[in-house]
């Protein structure tokens, strides 16, 4: 068998998107603490699951390994969200090891949420940061709630965990979904910084890969809580809406969706990698599990043709893929459409192949 292929010749892209990534960079190069390399190591357990290669998980352990002693302890306050995205990794190191550091470390970011600074209904505000304060991000959803859920399964904690993560996504849901069923990128209480409208404190745009953090925290949530969970009825609506939405929206042309989901008609917008995965992911996922009406695997298999459109293997037989947006705080649509267009960014190498070991052989 052919490195980075299946038993049938066919190019297993996960396999082969993890082992050029290994090849480029080791566990101590690859990057710090942070949600886009957590977001890609998750992605890369993922395909561990499927595949059993030890490899892949020798290499999420050794990035662990550098930020948690063997005491537990970790060098992070959690002062923002995004610095909480990685503790997915200490809850599975925890569940593949046994390890109690793991445990202690995770701990951590659970307790750091008793403390945490929330708007008047209970979300978690973005970061603690003056520039941050009041404010809801849809990209936050995910930093904190997947953790939360698979934290609460892995130690017993399910009450609070199921509770917490279906709140969040609803007071974010209930102020971020407007009419047409997307989110905008992000809410402020204050209605005070730059970019919130004064009448609504919403910003102006619906930034595509902050709707794709929502949608695949929505659906990480709906699989982890109980069928009779109060509030699962309520999720299901925010995702429910927020899936014709992204039908309505999606390119015909190419399946993919677009950095600014609901412009797609302008000549400076274009079709975004990391998102399209996302939303590929969520729908997929929200039809097999019956959150969603069965139409929407097509519509998934549409994005995940078009997605699978911007992968392909360099001359050096490694995979690059492209069209990623990089890292990006709440603006205007001129902002958004300037942000760089990167080659095998972490966000967008993370959410390929969650959307990969979803669709592949469907």
């Amino acid at each position: 068998m052919l490195l980075g292929h299946d038993d049938t010749g066919a190019i297993d892209w996960s396999t082969a998107m993890i082992d050029s990534t290994m090849a480029r960079y080791t566990p101590t190069t690859i990057g710090g603490w942070s949600y886009p390399v957590g977001l890609y190591l998750y992605g890369q357990y993922l395909t561990y699951q499927r595949t059993h290669d030890a490899r892949y998980l020798t290499y999420i352990k050794s990035y662990v390994d550098r930020f948690v002693a063997a005491d537990g302890s970790i060098g992070q306050s959690f002062s923002n969200l995004d610095s909480m995205q990685a503790g997915r990794l200490l809850t599975i190191l925890h569940h593949e090891t046994g390890q109690d550091r793991y445990r202690i470390a995770a701990r951590k970011i659970r307790d750091r949420l008793n403390t945490y600074p929330r708007t008047s209904e209970g979300g978690f505000w973005h970061a603690t940061s003056d520039s941050r304060a009041h404010q809801l991000w849809a990209d936050g959803v995910y930093m904190v709630n997947p953790f939360l859920v698979e934290y609460g399964k892995e130690f017993a904690d399910t009450t609070y965990a199921h509770d917490e993560a279906a709140k969040q996504l609803y007071v974010y849901g209930s102020h971020l979904q407007v009419g047409n069923g997307l989110l905008r990128h992000a809410w402020d209480e204050s209605k005070t910084v730059s970019w919130a409208d004064p009448q609504t404190g919403l910003a102006p745009e619906h930034w595509c890969r902050a709707v794709g953090w929502y949608s695949m925290a929505l659906v990480n949530v709906l699989d982890a809580i109980p069928a009779d969970h109060p509030r699962r009825t309520q999720l299901l609506a925010i995702l429910t809406k927020l899936a014709a939405g992204l039908e309505r929206y999606q390119d015909p042309a190419t399946g993919r969706w677009f950095q600014v989901i609901d412009k797609g008609g302008r000549s400076d917008n274009w079709t975004e990698t990391s998102c399209s995965s996302m939303f590929t992911y969520a729908l997929s996922r929200g039809a097999e599990q019956g959150y969603l009406d069965a139409h929407y695997a097509d519509v998934a298999q549409r994005g995940y043709q078009g997605v699978l459109a911007k992968i392909a293997l360099g001359g050096d037989g490694r995979t690059n893929l492209t069209d990623i947006s990089i890292g990006t705080n709440v603006g205007d649509y001129a902002y958004y459409v300037a942000r760089t267009r990167a080659t095998d960014d972490f966000h967008g190498l993370g959410a390929f192949l969650i959307m990969n070991e979803q669709l592949r052989g469907r």
